[in-house]
């Protein structure tokens, strides 16, 4: 069926779309510089993530070859799309965090304003960037040094405040597979050893995305990056895309000359991480999850948990239950699965746990009801 606007896709067709690009079809050989760099960055709200996301979606990945990446600085830990941490390679930090500046001002107005009102954000900023250049600091120590500035004044809501006006970005041995504690901050610039990126375009990133998300409409860009007014860069790409609608009339947007797969094709069951931004990058998430499932993965404290996919679709929740020597995959479907599906969820849940628990002496598959 095609309109005015061009042919209308399925939720199928998009699914299809969206794996592909998503390096979900199959296992990619890009390198993980080459993948982080094709998805413009993976959410990493957490240190661990971003390794199952790369493992899901490349063939050979061993935790080393992000790790490496980590700690040679060639991708690092920021706040950028959605004022969520991503990580990203050291160029796209350089270029995104400029384009996502206005945004990111206005989340932190928006979150801590009133803490920090009658104060000047600019001098904010100031003494932020010379206390993160000076040594590295976690936001506990940035705000206190920060308080004793502006006594009286609540010393998150300053750390807060820095962290969205400056480009902090989190140093090892946070980013490290297996690490916790409290991320410790410095500078972009510092970090990198270069500036900002200020010629950097908006438009390269409409292009960015819709090959690592498309087709997709100037919505789905925006929830996917937390900006507004994006119909113009559109507009200006207008020659270098071709429009689709989607089953509800919403006018997609796509890469002229990019071809889209077949939707009948059959797809491999995957496990994805917690946070992954294939389920946080459209307005519509109905090419990937269906409405019913979206309490049970986006809780109320903000947690994206784990899912699998079946058939390209998420159909339940997993997670590894650790206790001394063993290790247990817990997959919890959210209805009857194929005895197929089944026997498909347990092979890679089997290399699933050789990878993220190597370590473990007793390693275990249990499918139970989402409690």
């Amino acid at each position: 069926m095609s309109t005015a606007q061009g042919p209308v896709l399925s939720a199928r067709a998009l699914n299809r779309a969206l794996i592909h690009r998503q390096l979900l079809a199959q296992r990619s050989t890009l390198s993980p510089a080459q993948a982080i760099t094709h998805l413009v960055g993976l959410q990493a709200q957490a240190p661990n993530p971003p390794y199952i996301g790369l493992w899901t979606r490349l063939a050979d990945f061993a935790v080393e070859d992000l790790a490496a990446l980590v700690r040679e600085r060639k991708v690092v830990r920021i706040a950028l799309m959605r004022s969520t941490i991503h990580l990203v390679t050291d160029d796209d930090c350089l270029a995104l965090r400029p384009l996502l500046a206005e945004m990111l001002a206005r989340t932190v107005k928006g979150q801590f304003g009133r803490q920090v009102a009658g104060l000047d954000t600019d001098e904010i900023a100031k003494l932020g960037t010379e206390l993160a250049e000076a040594r590295t600091l976690t936001f506990a120590e940035l705000g206190a040094l920060m308080a004793e500035r502006w006594a009286g004044y609540d010393a998150n809501a300053l750390a807060q405040t820095v962290r969205n006006l400056v480009p902090l970005v989190q140093v090892p041995p946070r980013g490290l597979w297996g690490h916790s504690g409290q991320a410790a901050h410095t500078t972009a610039e510092r970090w990198l050893g270069r500036g900002l990126d200020t010629n950097a375009s908006i438009d390269t990133y409409v292009r960015r995305y819709l090959a690592a998300f498309g087709p997709a409409s100037v919505k789905d860009m925006q929830k996917w990056s937390g900006l507004t007014r994006l119909r113009e860069a559109f507009t200006r790409l207008g020659p270098a895309l071709r429009t689709y609608r989607d089953e509800t009339g919403t006018v997609l947007y796509d890469l002229d000359g990019t071809r889209l797969p077949d939707p009948d094709e059959e797809l491999p069951a995957r496990y994805l991480p917690e946070f992954d931004n294939i389920l946080l990058s459209h307005a519509d998430r109905e090419r990937i999850m269906a409405p019913e499932y979206r309490p049970r993965v986006f809780t109320s404290n903000g947690i994206i948990r784990a899912t699998f996919l079946i058939d390209g679709f998420v159909r339940g929740l997993w997670r590894i239950d650790r206790v001394k020597e063993a290790a247990t995959l817990v997959v919890q479907p959210f209805a009857p699965l194929a005895r197929r599906d089944v026997a498909e969820l347990t092979e890679e849940g089997e290399r699933l746990l050789s990878f993220a628990a190597s370590e473990a002496g007793r390693r275990d598959i249990r499918f139970e009801p989402v409690g």
